[in-house]
């Protein structure tokens, strides 16, 4: 079958890659000039299933209105997005009853398990590098209450095969020795020995090298103007380098997939969150931790990668504006330093790399994979904050269901017709 891939994010090309493995005859379209440019540039590198619960938690409103407005908060509102917010932020608030925040926190832990277990395959198969650790990811924190929420969140994810180990602040630093110089500020942590981390753009480069290998054409530098319909079907994508006809279209561009599907009365409740990543050079920081860690406090993440420095965080509702704020990025690097001094003054001596992304996010925080209304156009979008950790998952899902075969994780919370509930 000839299929086009609508975006070459890691989302698009793991899509190709499995599509092309399976036989088909795959084009990727996306407007940037090569792969991953998009959320898949310089997120925080974390593949983890331990942390799969949505943003929606309950309680979230109060956060909300809390940190309206406010540029060093980890959880920002522009009270310019209030009124484009209406429709999708009652559906947010909505599904941050406590039953609908832990199953959507299930369907993304089954999800998130099957995806690393197919990205684990892929790499042996492929050889595949992609400056990626397999040293687990720890979590840590400052307040007994919040260590205790988090053990609980940990407990519902175990039987999917979350595993964990709840942690004092000794037995915390003993495992990251690079803590020491924070053991006072902490609590205790949670470590997740299965989750890994890695570079998402530089997997999703190779992979795409890797997938031009098996057949896929990769056509850079093309605007997706929309889709061409005839009754229930697509029959051809609409670019500004000329049509493309095939027998079968994903959807996988990220927050421009909710533009291409509404142009077809097919409605996904996607709003962009953006967040910001600040990255410096490894060599010379003394003191780097060894196991990627997430302090829950602060909400950020910090990841060596190869021979660089990842620090990332925040969520900020701020509509398609893809500004670099650098007020923002500074408050990811103090939020940083606050855990690790020596990181601070580590930074006072080179020039950070400031980045920011927009996250594809559904109102319930799991993404929309496969069938839609047409009969050959196929979903794979919405991953929000977990895109890098569901890439390998979601594109197998959503190649099985092309295949018409039935995928290894069944599509209830994750298909389009669960919105039709609300």
């Amino acid at each position: 079958m000839r299929i086009v891939v609508i975006g070459a994010g890691v989302l698009g090309v793991t899509t190709a890659w499995y599509l092309a493995r399976d036989g088909h005859a795959v084009t990727v379209v996306d407007r940037d000039p090569m792969p991953g440019q998009q959320t898949s540039y310089a997120n925080g590198g974390l593949l983890h299933a331990s942390h799969a619960e949505p943003w929606n938690a309950p309680g979230v409103i109060w956060q909300l209105l809390r940190w309206i407005g406010r540029e060093d908060s980890p959880l920002l509102l522009r009270p310019g997005q209030i009124p484009r917010l209406t429709g999708w932020g009652l559906g947010f608030l909505r599904n941050s009853s406590r039953h609908r925040f832990e199953r959507n926190t299930s369907v993304n832990a089954a999800l998130a398990v099957h995806s690393l277990q197919l990205l684990r395959q892929l790499r042996r198969d492929t050889g595949i590098r992609y400056d990626d650790g397999q040293n687990g990811i720890l979590k840590v924190f400052h307040e007994t209450a919040a260590l205790d929420k988090a053990r609980h969140a940990s407990k519902l994810m175990a039987p999917l095969g979350v595993r964990h180990s709840v942690l004092d602040a000794r037995q915390t630093v003993a495992l990251e020795p690079s803590l020491g110089e924070a053991e006072d500020q902490l609590t205790g942590g949670i470590y997740y020995p299965d989750d890994e981390s890695g570079d998402a753009h530089l997997f999703t480069q190779r992979l795409a090298t890797l997938a031009a290998a098996e057949g896929v054409t990769f056509r850079y530098g093309v605007d997706v103007r929309g889709l061409r319909r005839e009754g229930g079907r697509i029959t051809c994508v609409e670019t500004d380098a000329g049509d493309m006809e095939a027998d079968g279209f994903v959807i996988a561009a990220g927050n421009d997939s909710k533009r291409l599907a509404a142009a077809h009365g097919i409605r996904l409740p996607i709003y962009p969150v953006k967040g910001y990543s600040v990255t410096l050079p490894l060599a010379g920081w003394s003191n780097p931790p060894t196991i990627p860690l997430i302090d829950d406090a602060r909400k950020v993440v910090v990841t060596v990668l190869g021979d660089r420095i990842r620090l990332a965080g925040t969520a900020e509702f701020a509509g398609y504006d893809t500004s670099l704020q650098t007020r923002r990025a500074d408050t990811v690097l103090r939020q940083a330093a606050g855990l690790y001094p020596s990181l601070g003054e580590h930074a006072a001596q080179h020039t950070p790399e400031y980045w920011t992304g927009l996250r594809p996010m559904t109102v319930d925080g799991p993404p929309v994979l496969g069938p839609s209304p047409l009969s050959n156009l196929f979903l794979n979008t919405g991953p929000g904050h977990l895109g890098w950790t569901f890439a390998c998952g979601c594109s197998r899902v959503v190649a099985d269901v092309i295949n018409g075969e039935t995928p290894a994780i069944g599509l209830d919370g994750l298909g389009l017709q669960r919105f039709q509930r609300w």
